[in-house]
């Protein structure tokens, strides 16, 4: 075999021609087709965003409900067509001026789509899937040409958000909390029903504001009404919300599954992907959690309207009437809260053992009581229980105690000594919150006070009186806001009789489980005759008492007040006052009756004494009539008033 011999002098040329030959055949092509293809890829990447951009024009897409509804935007001005966006949040919008130019970001959305200096997460195409899937849609050629993005986190979040079905879940009103008194709403996700406990694996969707620690109750109702607190959308777990609102809230839930398809679930699912950790103004009457939750249907279900008619006011049980009028609602389920069921037990044994259950719930070595064995059965059974969810109910919310544990434990092990029933008994409910009157109220009226003849016209805001129709309330719940009332006398004048900023009253029995305290507090500017004459005054009132219902349907209540009030017949504009009030509400079904006495005295002597009588005759949902009979004495004069009015609710 021939051997092929590289003389030493040769390698430098041999290597030049090797490159030489590389060069030729490999990295010149490369770089050939680099020069010739880079500056064609971009010129035809530019030229196809622009026809996408130029056909979305064209479609006027940024003026398609679905895209309005996508970026919040609201019409602010109908003949110039502006808009502005309620999101403040600027990681929102993609364009400068995307808040309050629907077609700015549009067009900017879709050249964000393309961005390839921009990779996995923080792309566009992650970032607002909702809006990638909607144009996909609209321009079909948008789904060929773009880049590929991976996109991890919206991935590993969808595959824990559950899709199958969409149910409106609210908690009812609570009115010892300022952001609970009108009720709450928030939504439900939920996992086909066949999944074992599947309930446990649905997820709620709420919005909040993001309260300030430390903020009081004042704080919160100024910063509420003028936008002071952020809003965020939230998903959590929806058994952590049941604990919130049924147990330490002891607030009973209403449950409303609607008939989203699976398309428009996953449209809000991926929408919701886009809102997360997006900031909003939170207003307690309009932009609230009710909102919010309206604006996500509406992305849902494009072409339903239900933010709309909220233009002041979004009470939430209102909300859940408009989505029930939308077609929505297939039906209604009754969740009733801890304090609930223990009532509807305590009701079901016979007054004269009630004494029993705390005594059990201290000490349960007396199940071995006569007392207590020479009971029937079924009776000692439903001590045992109840003695056992009354330490349970202690125990909510509160850091645990080792001593009621252990009665708790001794207890269960008690009441797992009687024969197990069939079914355990629990309330129901037909009070659903929807079916009760509409929020706003008008008024007109006719009386006489103090031998002189008026015409009434009032207007409330919002939302209920103590003798207002009762269906799907509360019994003993006032809650007022914006009251106003226009009275026009014979002799031609017309005055401001009335106006309440805030009027809440809240009458709550106690039991001998449960002492909850009842209060009331009301401010604004009212008529009230001093040194003789009719005069406009404002104050601060409250109080706070104790309340009982010794027969169904009645309550009667006793409290202690103090005023503060501005008048200028006073010697000091601004005078406290101490005083009283004793009353009974009762309900008769399609009327319901007050009778109160009260009174207050002021630290210049000066005192005021009246009785009042309300009675409400309800006509039909929304329509009643309300008559009140008022005697008042004071130093220098006594008088009397009557009216009739006619009260038709709306919202």
């Amino acid at each position: 075999m021939r051997k092929t011999i590289i003389k030493p002098q040769l390698l430098p040329f041999l290597f030049l021609r090797l490159n030489m030959r590389y060069l030729k055949n490999y990295f010149i092509p490369a770089l050939t087709l680099f020069l010739t293809t880079t500056p064609c890829s971009y010129a035809t990447s530019l030229e196809t965003i622009n026809q996408l951009q130029a056909n979305a024009v064209a479609n006027q897409l940024s003026q398609h409900p679905e895209w309005i509804n996508l970026l919040h935007y609201e019409q602010t001005n109908w003949f110039n067509n502006d808009y502005v966006s309620q999101v403040d949040d600027a990681r929102f919008f993609n364009a400068e001026d995307g808040k309050t130019n629907p077609t700015a970001e549009l067009s900017e959305t879709i050249n964000a789509f393309f961005k390839t200096d921009i990779t996995g997460d923080n792309h566009a195409q992650c970032k607002f899937v909702a809006r990638l899937e909607w144009l996909k849609e609209k321009l079909p050629d948008l789904q060929t040409s773009l880049p590929e993005v991976t996109c991890k986190e919206y991935l590993e979040w969808r595959a824990n958000i559950p899709d199958e079905s969409v149910t409106m879940v609210f908690p009812a009103y609570h009115l010892n909390s300022p952001s609970s008194m009108f009720g709450h709403t928030l939504i439900r996700l939920d996992p086909p029903a066949d999944r074992q406990g599947s309930e446990w694996l649905s997820i709620a969707v709420n919005f909040g504001a993001n309260v300030t620690d430390g903020d009081n109750s004042l704080f919160y109702a100024f910063k509420g009404l003028s936008g002071g607190y952020p809003g965020y959308f939230i998903v959590t777990p929806y058994f952590k919300k049941i604990k919130e609102y049924n147990y330490r809230e002891k607030r009973d839930i209403w449950e409303y599954p609607l008939n989203l398809t699976a398309e428009e679930t996953r449209r809000m699912v991926t929408h919701l992907w886009e809102l997360r950790d997006i900031q909003f103004d939170y207003y307690f009457f309009d932009e609230n959690c009710s909102y919010r939750l309206l604006e996500l249907l509406e992305v849902a279900r494009p072409g339903i309207d239900l933010t709309n008619e909220f233009k002041l006011t979004a009470i939430p049980v209102d909300t859940v009437r408009s989505i029930e009028d939308a077609g929505l609602i297939t039906a209604a389920t009754y969740r009733p809260s801890q304090v609930t069921v223990l009532e509807y037990l305590l009701a079901k044994i016979p007054n004269k053992n009630h004494h029993l259950i705390e005594a059990i719930a201290n000490d349960p070595e007396l199940t071995r009581s006569s007392e207590f064995t020479d009971l029937p059965t079924i009776e000692q059974r439903q001590l045992v229980e109840i003695s056992y969810k009354y330490l349970r109910y202690q125990q909510t919310g509160t850091v645990r105690d080792e001593a009621i544990a252990t009665r708790s434990h001794e207890l269960l092990g008690i009441l797992n000594s009687y024969p197990a029933q069939q079914t355990a008994p629990t309330p129901t409910s037909n009070n659903q919150p929807e079916k009760g009157h509409y929020s706003k109220r008008l008024t007109i009226g006719y009386g006489e006070e103090n031998k002189s003849n008026y015409a009434e016209l009032g207007y409330k805001l919002s939302f209920h009186n103590l003798e207002d129709n009762e269906a799907g309330f509360l019994q003993g719940a006032q809650i007022n806001l914006g009251n106003i009332q226009l009275r026009a006398y014979q002799d031609e004048s017309i005055r401001l009789q009335q106006f309440d900023v805030v009027d809440i009253f809240s009458l709550t029995p106690r039991t001998r489980l449960f002492d909850p305290l009842s209060w009331r507090i009301y401010t604004g500017a009212e008529r009230q005759y001093t040194a003789g004459k009719d005069r406009l005054v404002a104050h601060v009132t409250g109080g706070a008492g104790v309340a009982y219902q010794p027969i169904n349907n009645n309550i009667i209540y006793s409290m202690l007040l103090a005023r503060i009030e501005r008048n200028s017949a006073f010697d000091n504009n601004i005078t406290p006052a101490l005083g009283a009030s004793l009353g009974m509400l009762h309900h008769f079904g399609n009327s319901t009756a007050r009778l109160e006495l009260s009174g207050e005295e002021f630290d210049n002597h000066e005192y005021r004494h009246r009785g009042l009588y309300t009675q409400n005759f309800v006509i039909s949902r929304n329509h009643s009539i309300k008559i009140n009979a008022t005697r008042e004495e004071q130093r220098s004069i006594h008088f009397s008033e009557f009216g009739i009015n006619y009260q038709y609710y709306f919202f």
